[in-house]
């Protein structure tokens, strides 16, 4: 793919996200309807629909973000860096959303832009979700009560409403693994090193992220940021990567909880964690006045540190 059609994209989807933000909706959690956006660079991983899913793909607005929803054909969106910045360094950003929806500005298209800033090939996975209602209205019903918003989007006592597991992600990991495998085969093209490869996810997204890295039999994944997941502890592989790990101590999804954690601390496995004093859940690159936003420069800092990107001159 030549880097003239992915600067096109990501012109494209900036457009998007500045429509959305000067739109003159109120950005709070009132759940407005949005045209699906044209997503030129989208690239179809041809893993299967869904079964039981009556309903097409629609997109919807909350907290000012753009989400999908109803997703039946998993895609991968490249974000390329400039050639002069580019480190050959890969990342695959898995929104979240409960599998039920994904935020992809807030948790995908805005990490991508930021990660490709540094030199990195980002890309974004759309795979896709159990089904919701097909109407809007029928939506929101279920979604009662509210979704939690990110810090900062209210100074409101809101509700807060846990994220809600699926035993069964086979679809979800089949376009991990298929996206996985479309950069090995595509690395030339787009620049990147196949042995290089690492995987975020947020809420959902990271539950994806840890998923993939304990049941994939292709993924083999330089190193993993789960970002604002679930923090339980599980049985680590062998050979498992390294793991860059991040949540606020008022998400909902920490609880006190430390055994993902301790299960890599003993594995004997390189960790590194931050407990942020504050943040919430679904603050992405984060929100004002958050000590979480610092977590993406430590990130960066991190991949330098352990070799996986070149260090800043």
């Amino acid at each position: 793919m030549n880097h003239s059609l992915t600067n096109f994209a990501k012109t494209t989807v900036c457009a998007f996200l500045f429509i959305f933000s000067i739109s003159g909706m109120a950005q709070d959690g009132t759940i407005y309807p949005l045209d699906n956006p044209e997503e030129p660079n989208a690239i179809p991983l041809e893993t299967g629909g869904v079964e039981n899913q009556p309903a097409g793909e629609t997109w919807f607005r909350q907290w000012g973000d753009p989400m999908a929803r109803n997703i039946t054909e998993a895609t991968l969106t490249p974000f390329l860096p400039d050639p002069d910045k580019a480190t050959g360094t890969t990342i695959i950003v898995a929104p979240g959303g409960g599998f039920r929806w994904l935020s992809m500005g807030n948790e995908g298209w805005e990490v991508a832009e930021a990660l490709a800033e540094k030199g990195i090939a980002a890309f974004v996975l759309k795979y896709r979700l159990h089904p919701t209602p097909e109407s809007l209205d029928d939506f929101r019903t279920s979604m009662n009560p509210p979704a939690t918003p990110p810090a900062g989007s209210s100074d409101d006592g809101e509700a807060r409403r846990p994220e809600r597991p699926r035993s069964n992600l086979s679809n979800q990991l089949e376009d991990a693994e298929a996206a996985y495998a479309m950069i090995v085969d595509r690395a030339e093209e787009w620049g990147v090193d196949p042995n290089n490869i690492g995987m975020i996810g947020f809420s959902a997204g990271a539950g994806l992220t840890m998923h993939s890295t304990l049941n994939s039999r292709t993924m083999e994944l330089a190193f993993i940021g789960p970002i604002y997941g679930g923090m339980n502890a599980v049985e680590v592989p062998e050979n498992a990567p390294p793991m860059f790990n991040v949540i606020a101590s008022d998400d909902f999804l920490f609880n006190g909880e430390f055994g993902l954690i301790e299960s890599w601390y003993k594995a004997n496995v390189p960790v590194e964690f931050h407990l942020y004093q504050n943040g919430g859940h679904g603050f992405g690159l984060g929100n004002p006045d958050r000590t979480s936003n610092g977590w993406f420069d430590a990130f960066i800092y991190w991949l330098e540190v352990n070799n996986f990107l070149p260090k800043s001159e």
